[in-house]
């Protein structure tokens, strides 16, 4: 089958908002782009969860969406995380992203409000009709409250430029039923579940851990690719134990900023109610990445 969203398989990446004192370091977010692009990951995903997006203001939101297209500069694509739980705040995020080149939307469903389904589907019906980018259908319930039924996502996938999900649930079943009964293209949500997302028909990820390893992240997706599995199983068991600090040692995006500053290509900086690691969890981080042999990668310049 041929699915909507192919084009944008492969290693999408879920970029931090770099802050300093307690301002966006638009200097370093750039640095951080390029970092992305020179090791060859496929599409950048500012403001996301990993970005911070609820800590923004909804100028600072559509500022770091302008600034990385534009120093982007058609290099590689360009989703911007859009979502909003409030639909008519959603449009009009979707709408600057669209209007100012991003190439897509990832949209997560609407938090805190626990629409039902036929809420849901509204929600982004409502918003794929006022934009003509694809939409990434951004399904957490762990963040939002709220799951989207597969049958959901079968009437999702009706509209056309709804094209892609990013498929963070945890359940394989779930991801199953997304692929038999759609043309949508499953994407990842949690880096430690990319592999056995790829078995079932998956086409990528939305990356975390690819801020810091973007080459080792590819390189699974290549070995998969290519039928190589012996590969693709060692490049994964070597990425668990920092898909697993990284995703599970304090709520994303504490612990990759920590890893990033640790690196010396990030503050390491948060807004509220984001708080650092403990330093008995930063010693942990930092025994993860010796472990990993990351402490020894150069600073970014």
């Amino acid at each position: 089958m041929s699915r909507k969203g192919s084009a944008f398989a492969g290693l999408s990446v879920a970029i931090v908002t770099p802050f300093k004192d307690g301002e966006i370091d638009f200097d370093l977010l750039k640095q951080q782009i390029d970092f992305q692009i020179e090791a060859g990951t496929n599409c950048l995903v500012p403001v996301g969860t990993t970005g911070e997006s609820p800590t923004l203001t909804h100028a600072e939101h559509e500022r770091v969406i302008s600034a990385v297209i534009e120093h982007n500069a058609g290099r590689v694509k360009v989703m911007a995380g859009t979502g909003s739980n409030s639909t008519a705040e959603a449009i009009r995020l979707t709408r600057w992203a669209a209007n100012a080149g991003a190439d897509a939307s990832l949209m997560v469903a609407p938090y805190y409000n626990k629409p039902t389904q036929e809420g849901l589907f509204q929600h982004y019906k409502a918003v794929a009709e006022e934009v003509d980018i694809p939409i990434c259908v951004y399904n957490i319930p762990g963040r939002t409250a709220r799951n989207i039924e597969p049958e959901t996502m079968i009437r999702l996938a009706e509209i056309s430029n709804i094209t892609m999900v990013k498929e963070a649930t945890g359940s394989m079943d779930q991801a199953s039923q997304i692929l038999a009964t759609t043309d949508l293209t499953v994407l990842s949500g949690d880096d430690s579940m990319t592999l056995p997302l790829l078995a079932i028909g998956g086409e990528g990820v939305v990356s975390v851990v690819g801020n810091i390893v973007p080459e080792d992240m590819l390189a699974m997706l290549a070995a998969f690719d290519r039928g190589d599995l012996t590969v693709a199983q060692k490049l994964h068991h070597k990425l668990f134990p920092l898909c697993r600090d990284l995703l599970g040692m304090a709520t994303n995006p504490i612990p990759i900023k920590a890893a990033m500053a640790e690196l010396g290509r990030d503050s390491g900086e948060l807004r509220l109610p984001m708080t650092p690691l403990s330093e008995s969890q930063r010693e942990s981080l930092r025994e993860t990445l010796r472990t990993y042999g990351l402490l020894n990668v150069a600073a970014i310049d």
